[in-house]
């Protein structure tokens, strides 16, 4: 007996839990609603109201905290829900409707102009006598918002297309809301001319894109669902639409160019966005020729404005990402009664049903960026700047034409100070901004060695929150267009021009570091291939040490090179990688921390003056500190030797001279520091 109790209880909780797990949107939508408004009574549900019309809502959990519907106010208010009515005297609403034939049921839901007509057609007898019949009943404001002759045209010939009519708005069945699967048809009782069922997962279902306001109003002979809308009859297919519509000439040509007949004859369910004769007037003609003109980018135009579903105007109550045939996402939203893409309110007609879809008219064309050259992507975005320079560099050929290419530009923000002038070495600088092949930056490995069209070599360094390539790293999705793709990066590109002592010996403000390197034996350690980051202190650093300290470093070479050795890291680290805190192991054994605020770089907590100068075998960091490794104390002794700290000034100023005077990386290198320094 106890036995059988448990499997009964058991048996009624998975009911519970399976039956709640099937529930539909519309259900769990009507749900929420519910629960929202118990405490004003049984069967409350609250609904949200737009503010200055009279369209309403049953509210989810997200709408119910933002308090808006397309980005307008809503006002919550309670009301009866579905099947119930309230009782004088008594808290909410603890009565079921009274259950009657369909016709009566129309009166009782708010569809009482569709039971007047039901009765001057003649419909009367059928849904008040025996049967199982769904209705989708248009509500009052339905009849009232269709046009005059429309109207006065069915009305006039009630016998016939009143009739006809709602009889499309009928199936020869009772379907609740449940059995309403998203994209899919019923027959109506008007021809079997299929009806379009949309169940969406906001809760919002439609037929032939009207909406469902309450639904599943039982009755003795079937259900009545109260909609937004007098619906027509469709038999035309997307691409019949396309044929027969005088605004979309440009579209058909286009169309049968790309050879999508077939696509938008065939069964389905999608949403075209279906540019205008106006849309690709707005475009470019050199643009629009190029585009129609390659039949790659036409077809990737063309199946960027097709959605993969069938998104109606009623379903779309706050913004949504949707994907295209394209491959590619679309922002659709609304702004009050008008729809958006990609928050621009461009669509002028919406809801032209078909039978494999529905078909909204815009008035711009959606250009993806796989239809587009590189000097179109970059042009409309953050990097206009760039694009600017290599125009003024006479460039613009690798941006338009057919090479395939990968561009590395600067954003905006980097230029914030003043463009470099145009000239010849600027001008060979932008050259090695563009690299030779199409690439994606997910495809790019640690150690790979890229080649730009000015002839140098570029690094990728890949690190844990960084992607590099060289200096400068990337700030951005790739875009990548028709044939080049977009890198959007942080900086201006300084490619490597020798290794790291010919870049120390090229730059005066390190003659003392140089000096103090050939000393401790470094110099061939620096000049081989290898993966050096060098912390080198300036002439500065090593004068503001006391000098005792400084003769006795400069006087003993293995100290000095225990010292060097800790600058030296061993491998590179490019400032865009650098974090809270990094820890890089140093040739002498110990780790560096290297840490970034605030756009400034500290080693060991000391600020670095410079970052990221790039040489063929590391990275340098211009640091005004002598870095001092934890186990090592100098000690401060006045009585020591000046002689040797005398003799490694005596060459620092030596070589000081040398390259200020005769050296061929030194030119360069001032130049870009000097324009480029960020």
């Amino acid at each position: 007996m106890e036995r059988g109790v448990l499997l009964l209880a058991l048996a009624w909780a998975l009911g519970v839990t399976l039956s709640g797990a099937a529930r539909s949107p519309y259900q769990q939508v009507l749900h929420h609603s519910r629960l929202r408004g118990r405490q004003h009574g049984p069967n409350v549900c609250a609904v949200q109201k737009l503010l200055g019309t009279n369209r309403k809502y049953y509210t989810n959990c997200k709408q119910w905290y933002q308090r808006k519907v397309c980005g307008k106010s809503t006002m919550i208010s309670y009301e009866c829900c579905p099947g119930y009515e309230k009782v004088p005297g008594e808290k909410g609403c603890p009565a079921a409707l009274p259950l009657s034939n369909i016709y009566d049921t129309l009166g009782i839901v708010g569809a009482s102009t569709t039971q007047l007509y039901s009765l001057s057609s003649n419909l009367k007898p059928e849904i008040e006598g025996p049967g199982s019949f769904t209705i989708f009943a248009p509500n009052n404001e339905a009849w009232s918002a269709l046009p005059a002759e429309m109207l006065d045209s069915l009305v006039s010939n009630v016998n016939i297309e009143l009739l006809n009519a709602l009889r499309y708005h009928m199936v020869n069945k009772r379907v609740l809301t449940d059995d309403l699967k998203h994209g899919t048809s019923l027959p109506s009782m008007y021809q079997n001319i299929d009806l379009q069922i949309h169940h969406y997962p906001n809760g919002i279902v439609t037929v032939n894109c009207a909406r469902l306001l309450k639904a599943d109003h039982h009755a003795t002979n079937g259900v009545v669902h109260l909609i937004d809308k007098v619906i027509a009859t469709t038999t035309n297919s997307i691409q019949q639409i396309v044929e027969t519509d005088e605004n979309l000439e440009t579209l058909r040509a286009a169309v049968a160019a790309s050879g999508l007949n077939t696509l938008l004859e065939n069964d389905g369910q999608f949403t075209l966005l279906a540019p205008t004769n106006e849309a690709f007037e707005k475009i470019p003609q050199g643009t629009l020729d190029r585009i129609l003109g390659d039949p790659e980018a036409l077809k990737d135009l063309l199946n960027h404005h097709i959605l993969k579903s069938a998104m109606c105007a009623e379903a779309i109550i706050a913004g949504l990402s949707m994907e295209t045939l394209e491959g590619t996402m679309l922002e659709v939203g609304c702004i009050g009664d008008e729809l958006t893409l990609n928050g621009r309110p461009i669509i002028a007609e919406k809801d032209v049903l078909a039978i494999n879809g529905v078909v909204h008219f815009v008035n711009e064309l959606l250009i993806p960026d796989s239809a587009k050259t590189l000097f179109e992507l970059g042009k409309e975005s953050d990097v206009s700047t760039s694009i600017d320079l290599f125009r003024q560099a006479d460039l613009s050929s690798h941006l338009t034409g057919k090479e395939r290419v990968t561009l590395l530009a600067p954003i905006n923000i980097v230029f914030k100070d003043g463009t470099p002038p145009m000239n010849r070495n600027t001008k060979s600088l932008l050259l090695d901004h563009i690299l030779k092949e199409q690439l994606s930056s997910k495809y790019l490995y640690h150690g790979q060695e890229l080649e730009t069209l000015g002839g140098k070599k570029l690094r990728v360094f890949v690190y844990r929150n960084n992607l590099c390539i060289e200096n400068v790293c990337i700030a951005a999705h790739d875009r990548r267009g028709r044939f080049g793709t977009l890198f959007t990066v942080d900086k201006m590109l300084t490619p490597p021009v020798g290794t790291v002592m010919d870049v120390l010996k090229a730059d005066q403000r390190f003659s003392t570091l140089v000096a103090a390197i050939q000393s401790a034996g470094l110099m061939e350690t620096l000049n081989r291939p290898g993966t050096f980051t060098v912390f080198a202190p300036t002439n500065e650093a090593f004068q503001a040490m006391p000098r005792g300290e400084l003769n006795k470093l400069m006087g003993n070479a293995k100290q000095l090179a225990t010292i060097l050795k800790y600058h030296i890291g061993d491998e590179i680290l490019i400032s865009g990688a650098v974090g809270a805190l990094v820890r890089l192991k140093s040739l002498q054994g110990d780790k560096i921390e290297i840490s970034a605020k605030n756009n400034v770089v500290n080693v060991n907590k000391e600020p670095v003056a410079e970052t990221d100068i790039m040489a063929t075998n590391g990275v340098i960091y211009a640091v005004n500190a002598v870095l001092q490794p934890p186990a090592f104390r100098p000690q401060e002794r006045g009585d020591e030797p000046a002689d040797p700290a005398l003799e490694i000034f005596k060459q620092a100023s030596a070589l000081s001279k040398v390259s200020h005077r005769s050296s061929r990386l030194a030119p360069q290198y001032s130049r870009l520091l000097a324009r480029m320094k960020q």
